[in-house]
């Protein structure tokens, strides 16, 4: 199917590793030139990877999106090389890295550095790249949220609190740049086999007794299958290809919506 997305800027934060890259891959595969922003040491490489796989262009930018002046800096770059930014997904993001259930098990302390990469730094991007396309009356944003902001996760207090902001703004985003022609969505991924994911497995495993202790596999598998109906994992590449149709024309009338690719877990009735 081609989505009609050949020759088009897509900028893709956190595009260096996991989700990020995927939908870095995504687009290009579509013909899409990709401009991936992230603060990992190897974007520029990652970027010239996909370029050559794929045969299009591709850039890297060294962009810690906490800072608002790396971020100016970061599309100031891409509009030096490609003059345009035709999409943003944004997939950078963290959590604490602790196991917040309950949430004492976490203090105050561990809060302000999650809600400032997933909070400011949506914020950031989104403050940088809304100018840019309401003066083009073109474009589309699509930001990486979880499920877990939707729910209440227990699992990483700060982290689905972070989420939950992200679907509410990005649906503020939505009403206010309609009138632009700029469309504006929240995907959000449900179990995905991450660096993330592992570092949740991993402050939950060093919390339990020595003989309720699980490996990753083990405490993964059963997870999925206690809260996915379909009973298996969910794919970086499940959640680019969400990405790049809702970049495309097929998805003209999609902003303002969450939505979920998550095997079912999370169901709205």
């Amino acid at each position: 199917m081609d989505l009609g997305l050949n020759g088009q800027v897509a900028v893709i934060t956190g595009g260096a590793s996991g989700i990020g890259r995927a939908i870095a891959t995504a687009f290009a595969q579509e013909g899409a030139r990709v401009v991936l922003w992230d603060v990992a040491a190897n974007v520029d490489a990652v970027a010239q990877e996909i370029a050559v796989a794929n045969s299009i262009e591709a850039l890297g930018c060294s962009v810690d999106i906490t800072r608002a002046e790396s971020v100016a800096a970061g599309l100031k770059s891409t509009l030096a090389r490609f003059h345009v930014v035709d999409h943003v997904v944004h997939a950078a993001a963290i959590g604490s890295g602790k196991f917040g259930f309950p949430f004492t098990n976490l203090s105050p302390a561990d809060w302000p550095r999650v809600l400032d990469v997933n909070i400011m730094g949506m914020v950031h991007v989104a403050h940088a790249i809304a100018p840019h396309m309401v003066e083009r009356k073109s474009g589309t944003m699509s930001f990486i949220s979880s499920v877990a902001g939707q729910i209440g996760s227990p699992t990483d207090p700060p982290y689905s609190a972070s989420k939950a902001a992200n679907i509410n703004f990005a649906q503020c985003m939505a009403k206010d740049l309609a009138g632009h022609g700029i469309r504006v969505n929240t995907i959000c991924p449900g179990m995905v086999q991450t660096p993330l994911n592992r570092a949740v497995w991993k402050a939950w495993h060093d919390q339990q007794p020595e003989d309720q202790r699980l490996d990753y596999e083990g405490w993964a598998g059963d997870k999925v299958k206690r809260v996915v109906p379909l009973g298996r994992w969910q794919e970086p590449s499940d959640i680019a290809d969400m990405a790049v149709f809702l970049a495309s024309r097929r998805a003209r009338q999609v902003t303002g919506q969450t939505i979920n690719v998550d095997g079912g877990f999370v169901m709205h009735w």
